[in-house]
């Protein structure tokens, strides 16, 4: 006879990390983004300790994605915010 397949449920972790990384994008950008991050490395870590019960490598490389792409953009408008009024300050201080 043939033995019973297993099933394969979806890792919480991915699942948790895929719903954070859009909510970083929407609601909570920095602790969304960075829930994203931990939650997204821990599912993938997860995962392949347990290959034949837990799926989800996907869902969670998606929202490590989502994470880091927030995280990066969040970067470089505080850096360009910064240069930005850094500048401005400059100009109106050797003007005056």
């Amino acid at each position: 006879m043939n033995a019973p397949l297993a099933v394969r449920r979806s890792s919480t972790l991915a699942v948790i990390s895929l719903v954070a990384g859009i909510l970083g994008w929407s609601a909570l950008p920095v602790i969304g983004s960075i829930v994203a991050i931990v939650t997204g490395h821990l599912a993938r870590a997860e995962i392949r300790r347990q290959p034949e019960t837990l799926e989800g490598d996907g869902l969670a490389i998606a929202g490590l994605t989502l994470g880091y792409t927030m995280v990066a953009l969040a970067i470089v408008g505080m850096l360009f915010v910064l240069l930005f009024f850094g500048g401005l300050f400059a100009v109106i201080a050797t003007t005056s």
